[in-house]
């Protein structure tokens, strides 16, 4: 059945292939504006800077901003919260204002912190009067709310149930969620081009398999073209 389906496809040869590829035209400017996306939207302020100067490729966002952006994110990575919410705060109340599901990610956040270092009593008296309210209110914060107190039923925390919650994953996850807040914030796209322009390289790839034999990009990383298996 496999030799059928591919003897029913169109053979496209190397040449054939690469020749179409130089045909498609795309404009270097418009390349500059891709690569400089994603730089700002992924908070790569120096290589934005030095892009900017060697490409005259213009951020549509203030440069400056992304330190402020950078130095929230990485207050959340290192496990500073308050320190995190402070700056948030700094750069604009309203993003927490407006936004209860982040506040609340970042309560909890603070309350994960609370267990790593071991303060037991502390972070119960946080989760009572600061987490509980919150799943009160809104009871799609209960479940987050109930897994994170079951911390302090263990005592070997890291190999509970529920031990996920104190890996470096967790932070970056709502390092992450912070930092699309911001970028909304301030009218920018919250994920870079790059990344979707990718997925949509493998989807078109994927839909052309059915129609063709082709060499085609199989490591994202080299974007090198491989022979089809004849």
């Amino acid at each position: 059945m496999a030799s059928l389906h591919s003897s029913t496809r169109k053979f496209i040869t190397r040449d054939e292939w690469e020749r179409k590829l130089k045909e498609v035209k795309i404009r270097k400017e418009d390349m500059n504006r891709l690569i400089m996306n994603f730089l700002v939207t992924e908070g790569y302020v120096d290589a934005a800077e030095k892009f900017r100067l060697e490409s005259g490729t213009e951020p549509d966002i203030d440069l400056a901003t992304i330190t402020d952006r950078m130095a929230v994110k990485m207050a959340v990575q290192s496990g500073n919260v308050q320190d995190a919410i402070e700056k948030i705060n700094d750069l604009n109340p309203e993003i927490l204002d407006t936004n209860p599901e982040l506040y609340f990610h970042l309560q909890q956040q603070k309350l994960i912190e609370l267990i790593r270092m071991g303060k037991i009593e502390q972070a119960l008296e946080f989760a009572q009067d600061e987490l509980a309210p919150r799943g009160e209110e809104n009871p799609a914060f209960l479940e987050e709310i109930e897994k994170t107190v079951a911390l302090l039923a263990f005592d070997d925390v890291k190999n509970s149930p529920y031990g996920g919650l104190l890996d470096m994953s967790q932070r970056m996850k709502t390092a992450s969620e912070v930092n699309a807040a911001i970028l909304t914030s301030q009218s920018h796209e919250k994920d870079p081009k790059l990344p979707s322009l990718l997925k949509m390289l493998i989807w078109a790839q994927n839909q052309l398999d059915e129609k063709a034999v082709y060499p085609r990009i199989n490591d994202l990383s080299t974007a090198k073209l491989e022979d089809p298996a004849v």
